[in-house]
């Protein structure tokens, strides 16, 4: 059916013409595997009775758990990885009647999905363990009986925060406690992944003040490092379940590219045509959106598009995202369940493991910044043995466009790291102030869990009189709750709110803040548009109407970049890379008002300057590149033009700084590829001398205070970053530069000056000292 449904897509030259690649990935048997020593009756009987025989992977799980491992199963979406982990813990609470084990998810959706299936486990194999979601939205009347009755409880990173100051009410769950799971612990990584890293040893630490050492067991997508990431996430030795043994049916994976043919279509409207193509062919489709507004905005042009004679297809098209109520949600998620709904539109809110049953066919609306992530939706399509078809509809960016010629790139093996920093100052300051208020800090026992510097920190904080060292040992002393001023989703703890009518609509930092909530600027909440009309930098509030517009705005900043120390450094023939500590400077002083990509005004603002330190990496020119360069730009036509028309300019320097410009730009781009990041974590300036270097230099940078290991992954993998940016700006087929190859929509300077050709040529200098021409 799927096949003759593809045959008839690429019949039609409207949709065939844009399609860059269709990949088969072939069906597969299921790969069986062996129970060592028999589960007891209780189990067996319930596997038997639900004619279920496990897959190699599962039973691979059991056996690490019972030899007392921690594992991390990396096997991909729907090959029965939930099964695979609560199958041995239920195994092991029937043994051992006071044993306990935590499940920690990172959405509530998610937590109560668990609920439904551990109370099913528990009804119909009879081990009692009394499974509750324990979490913000539980009535402070059950709480008790919850800590001190149930055996197994759900909830989530936020959540543990909180309880952990509270540990002692916890004493009885915590002393028993066997296991903790971590599932879709890929979400675990940035500044949030570092936190929950922290605050994972400050659960470990708990734990074993009342005398537990529980396994972990970490359930992840694919990644390139499972292993390294599982272990600074917890701070464990792990064993790794990577083989799949499930079945799965064919897929065919259709890369539908908008812009391939030089044509400027709509990535939106594409994908509404390929939405209703794929329902009036009898197949249900979720299309997944980058935002809640454009998510609504396809449900809605879709509808429209209908038919008179598809009237009925109107109520069985929906739009899905987080804001929702409850029932809402669970209306539609029942919906695509028993087959009523035949198309939603979505949010990444139904990327995680949300049970909606099997679909036939997924879209993905622009490439969704990971790898990970685009494997994760297109999974939605095709559960169990089913056929099924996934589109990822490319915009016009540097990763969408690069996927679009490199396909085998993608389909290849992952090539994302995910990042976990446990060296940035300001989250250990905070995790040790919330430490100090759980137990008191003894420095023999807990370097261990809060770093070699805790002394240092200890000292830092007790000149803050954030803590006081006692006979115990060092203990928080505060005046707010420590929990409540450390965030898990930042670094800094100086935050902005947005407030519309005196309600607050969301917080960001100051540097997000500047980015995008200053006076004038269009803010985009939930499918909303806001104008800012106060900034406060005192009080911290940021005050917003809600209007209608038909334009946006896009910050302007000039950054400054000094090296504070250096902590490696290596030459590459004669290009010298080095990895170090920088001071930040970024000046907001004005921004631009867009309708569709012109420019139809600016306007200035004035704010303080924004400092920060952080980690970059930094390479640098000897200083006859710019020769090399101006020698091959010279005799090029547009150079010979510009040197008649500009002729007060100096055209030799703006080749060059556009040449570095373009490095600057495309690198940012493509980092997300290789470094699991958003390229908004990441900043950089460029610059044809730089006072500390003496030469022409790049700088790239992790835009958080502290940094977060970002540039030191990409320090690594210096060369393969090259390499792909210089395939990405090579193969662009635009001449002088555009979004998707040295573009960026985030730079400060308005992308100029920008030179591809030198960019191209400058690369190609780097590339051939990692990669000899043969």
């Amino acid at each position: 059916m799927i096949e003759n449904i593809l045959i008839k897509l690429r019949n039609d030259p409207s949709f065939d013409r844009n399609i860059a690649h269709v990949e088969l990935i072939p069906e597969r048997k299921s790969l069986y595997g062996e129970v060592k020593e028999e589960l007891p009756d209780s189990i067996s009987d319930y596997l038997e009775r639900h004619n279920i025989r496990l897959y190699k992977h599962q039973c691979d799980s059991l056996e690490e758990i019972r030899n007392g491992n921690n594992i991390v199963i990396t096997t991909p979406t729907a090959s029965g990885k939930t099964l695979a982990f609560n199958i041995p813990i239920f195994e092991a609470l029937e043994k051992d009647r006071h044993a306990t084990a935590l499940y920690l998810y990172p959405a509530k959706a998610l937590s109560n999905d668990q609920l439904k299936v551990l109370k099913a486990l528990e009804l119909d194999t009879e081990i009692r363990v009394n499974p509750n979601v324990y979490d913000g939205d539980t009535p402070s009347a059950i709480r008790p009986k919850i800590r001190n009755e149930s055996r197994i409880i759900v909830s989530n990173p936020y959540e543990m925060h909180h309880i952990l100051p509270w540990n002692y009410k916890w004493q009885h769950f915590f002393s028993n406690l066997k296991f903790i799971v971590l599932d879709e612990a890929h979400i675990y990584r940035g500044v949030f992944g570092s936190n929950v890293s922290l605050l994972i040893r400050r659960l470990e630490r708990v734990c074993e003040y009342y005398g537990s050492k529980p396994q972990f067991i970490i359930s992840t997508a694919t990644l390139a490092n499972p292993i390294e990431f599982a272990e600074k996430l917890t701070g464990l030795k792990y064993r790794l379940i990577s083989e799949d043994g499930s079945p799965k049916g064919k897929k065919y994976f259709i890369f539908y590219n908008p812009y391939k043919n030089g044509d400027y279509l709509s990535t939106h409207q594409e994908s509404k045509r390929l939405f209703l193509f794929f329902i009036r062919e009898g197949l249900q489709t979720l299309c997944f959106t980058v935002s809640r507004k454009m998510s609504e905005l396809i449900a809605r042009w879709s509808k429209e598009s209908l038919e008179p004679s598809e009237e009925s297809l109107k109520e069985k098209i929906m739009a899905y995202r987080a804001g929702y109520l409850p029932e809402e949600r669970r209306k539609i998620e029942n919906g695509l369940k028993n087959g009523v709904i035949k198309g939603v539109t979505s949010t990444n809110a139904l990327e995680l493991g949300i049970d909606i049953g099997g679909l036939d066919s997924v879209i993905i609306s622009g490439y969704p910044g990971t790898v990970i992530s685009t494997w994760q939706q297109a999974g939605r399509a095709g559960r169990g043995a089913n056929d099924s078809v996934a589109t990822l509809v490319a915009f016009q960016n540097q990763l969408d466009q690069y996927f679009m010629r490199h396909p085998q790139v993608f389909f290849g093996k992952p090539h994302e790291h995910a990042i976990v920093d446990l060296k940035n100052p300001y989250i250990l300051f905070g995790h040790t102030m919330c430490a100090s208020s759980e137990l008191p800090i003894v420095l023999e026992r807990d370097k261990k869990y809060l770093g070699e510097h805790l002394p240092d920190i200890l000292n830092e904080l007790k000149n803050e009189s954030l803590v006081k060292e006692t006979p115990n040992g060092w203990i928080y002393s505060g005046t707010k709750s420590a929990s409540m001023v450390v965030s898990l989703d930042s670094i800094s703890s100086d935050i902005f709110k947005v407030m519309y009518q005196g309600r607050t609509l969301e917080t960001m930092d100051r540097r997000q803040a500047y980015r995008e909530a200053h006076e004038g600027v269009v803010l985009l909440h939930q499918g909303e548009t806001y104008i800012v009309d106060e900034m406060d930098l005192n009080k911290g509030i940021i005050k917003v109407n809600k209007t209608d517009v038909d334009f946006y705005t896009q910050v302007l900043k000039e950054s400054f970049v000094s090296i504070i120390d250096v902590i490696q450094k290596k030459s590459i023939g004669n290009i010298e890379l080095f990895l170090g500590h920088l001071r930040v400077t970024e000046n907001y002083n004005a921004y631009k008002i867009m309708r569709g990509d012109s420019a139809i005004g600016y306007k200035n603002i004035y704010l303080p300057p924004l400092e920060f330190n952080t980690v970059g990496f930094w390479f640098t020119f000897p200083n006859s590149i710019e020769d090399e360069l101006w020698e091959k730009r010279s005799r090029d036509r547009d150079i010979l033009e510009m040197l008649i028309k500009r002729k007060n300019v100096d055209i030799r320097r703006e080749v060059f700084s556009g040449a570095l410009h373009g490095i600057e730009h495309g690198m940012i781009g493509i980092m997300p590829f290789h470094v699991m990041c958003d390229r908004w974590d990441i900043g950089g300036l460029s610059t044809n001398f730089h006072p500390s270097t003496g030469k022409s230099t790049v700088f790239i940078y992790d835009g958080f205070d502290g940094g977060i290991g970002l540039s030191e992954k990409a320090y690594e993998l210096f060369g393969e970053i090259t390499k792909t940016t210089l395939e990405l700006v090579k193969e662009c087929s635009c001449k002088e530069g555009c979004p998707a190859c040295i573009y960026s929509p985030k730079c400060g300077n308005d992308n100029k000056p920008m030179d591809k050709s030198g960019t191209i040529f400058l690369l190609m200098n780097i590339s051939k000292l990692f990669y000899p021409p043969s």
